[in-house]
């Protein structure tokens, strides 16, 4: 019975079920067509590897396991290190250009054992080479302000490779957006649909008759 009604309902006031949707694909026509998203903006990566001077050590006994434990730690350090606000403090100061928005910078990072791996992202490839750069310096000669352990000079930081800026993909939101917004647009259709039927006091079938408790006594075909 719910079944049927809804049928009817849809049948009845199909237009308005159509209409939202008709109005949603022609607004994101144009990025259906060109088969573009928005930007996601720009990403580049920079592997590096870190450890205490020698001079700068303290002296001990120990092999080349303990060179490299240490410099496992080391690069734990700066992983956590280049995701505070200390450091993007840092590559500001470096930075020194008011033009560049640090506030759209995103920064990740992660380690491998004695690798440590930097994510940059910003809008504006050009900003975030310049950012990368600063990035790198700060990492080189700043380090040794935030963690005393390693001694009276900075801790030595190699980049493994050089940065390079590429696009970074539009976010899943983005991609989807228009099907997205076709879809709102038919669910507006549909409740636009059954509001119209429940403010429609016209009483079409036997079924509403009865159910304001009046008994049918007889029918007219349509024909």
């Amino acid at each position: 019975m719910e079944l049927r009604l809804i049928m009817r309902i849809l049948l009845r006031y199909w237009w308005l079920v159509i209409i939202p949707p008709v109005v949603a694909a022609m607004v994101v026509a144009p990025d259906l067509l060109s088969g573009q998203a928005h930007s996601g903006g720009f990403t580049t990566t920079l592997h590096y590897s870190a450890a205490q001077l020698p001079e700068a050590q303290p002296p001990r006994d120990g092999d080349y396991q303990d060179i490299w434990l240490a410099s496992e730690f080391t690069v734990n350090a700066l992983t956590a290190w280049v995701q505070t606000q200390s450091f993007r403090a840092e590559v500001a100061q470096v930075l020194a250009d008011a033009s560049i928005d640090l506030s759209r910078l995103g920064i990740a990072a992660d380690n491998q054992r004695s690798i440590g791996v930097l994510y940059l992202s910003h809008p504006d490839a050009v900003s975030l080479e310049a950012i990368a750069q600063a990035a790198v310096e700060v990492l080189r000669s700043r380090n040794d302000a935030y963690f005393p352990q390693v001694g009276s000079a900075p801790a030595a930081v190699t980049v493994l490779d050089t940065p390079v800026v590429v696009a970074a993909p539009p976010p899943l939101t983005n991609r989807f957006a228009p099907f997205i917004r076709i879809g709102l647009g038919l669910i507006v259709g549909l409740a636009l649909a059954f509001l119209a039927h429940y403010l429609d006091p016209t009483l079409r079938h036997r079924e509403e008759v009865e159910a304001l408790g009046l008994h049918v006594v007889g029918t007219l075909p349509h024909k």
